[in-house]
C-alpha cells in the first residue's frame, strides 16, 4: 500500500447552494444503497461490487457526474467508481442515476485519497483525472491531486495496459502532469501526433467544466498513459 504522504485537503468549500429538495432526499435514500465501501474499514477489492463486471474503472473528482454516467451507460459491463468531496456534484449525480436507474457505480462520497490507498493492487483498468482544480498559486502546489504520490498510487493500482486519462485547460497543469509522469517509468504517454492531446477521443464526452473552459477561450489538453 502507497505510504500516506498527503495534505489534510486537496479541495476548497465542500458546499455550493443548498441541494434541491429532489437532491436532498437522493443523499438520504439512494447514496446509502451506492456508496462505496469505506476506506477506514480496510483493504478494498472493488470486484466484490462489481461481481459480474468485466472491468473496473474510477473517476476522481466526478464534478456533476456527466462523464461518469456517459460512460456508465455505454459501458455496460464495466463497474464505475466516482469519488467527490462536493455535496452538490454527489447530489447531481445521485439524480442522474436515478433518472436512468444505473446499476453500475457506486459512489465515494469524500476525498480519493484514502480510497486509492485502501484499493487493493492491480484492481483497476481505467482511472480518469478529467480538470482538477489547478491551485494556481505557487504555495498551493501541493495541493494538487496530481504529483509523485498520485502517479505512485495509480501504478500499483492498475493492471498492465490500463489507461490513465487526464484534462486540463489550464496549460501549466498539464506541463506539471507531463513532467510527474516522466519521472514515473511504470506509465508512458501515448501521444504520437499533435492532434492526440488536442482532441478529445470519441470515447470521452464533453464536460461541463471543459464546455465552460471552451467558452472562456481556453483550450482543453487530454493525456492518456498506459501502464506499462
Amino acid at each position: 500500500m502507497v505510504e500516506n504522504k498527503y495534505i489534510p485537503r486537496l479541495y476548497g468549500r465542500r458546499q455550493d447552494k443548498p441541494l434541491k429538495p429532489r437532491q436532498a432526499r437522493l443523499m438520504e435514500s439512494l447514496l446509502p444503497t451506492m456508496a462505496a465501501p469505506d476506506p477506514a474499514k480496510g483493504a478494498i477489492d472493488p470486484k466484490k461490487n462489481f461481481p459480474q463486471a468485466d472491468e473496473i474503472w474510477l473517476e476522481v473528482g466526478f464534478g456533476g457526474g456527466e462523464h461518469l454516467v456517459w460512460q456508465a451507460v455505454h459501458n455496460p459491463s464495466i463497474g464505475l467508481i466516482g469519488a467527490e468531496p462536493f455535496v452538490n456534484g454527489v447530489g447531481k449525480l445521485l439524480g442522474l442515476i436515478d433518472q436512468q436507474q444505473l446499476k453500475n457505480i457506486r459512489i465515494h462520497f469524500g476525498d480519493a485519497r484514502p480510497l486509492l490507498e485502501a484499493l487493493v493492487d492491480r484492481s483497476l483498468t481505467r482511472l480518469f483525472v478529467l480538470h482538477p482544480d489547478p491551485w494556481p498559486k505557487k504555495r498551493h502546489h501541493k495541493r494538487r491531486m496530481i504529483s509523485p504520490w498520485f502517479f505512485e498510487a495509480a501504478a500499483r493500482l492498475m493492471k498492465p495496459g490500463g489507461e490513465l486519462r487526464v484534462a486540463s485547460d489550464i496549460p501549466d497543469y498539464a506541463a506539471w502532469t507531463l513532467m510527474h509522469a516522466q519521472h514515473t517509468p511504470e506509465f508512458d504517454w501515448t501521444a504520437e501526433r499533435a492532434d492526440d492531446w488536442r482532441l478529445r477521443p470519441e470515447d470521452w464526452p464533453q464536460t461541463r467544466y471543459e464546455a465552460k473552459a471552451l467558452k472562456e477561450g481556453r483550450s482543453p489538453t487530454y493525456l492518456v498513459f498506459r501502464r506499462k
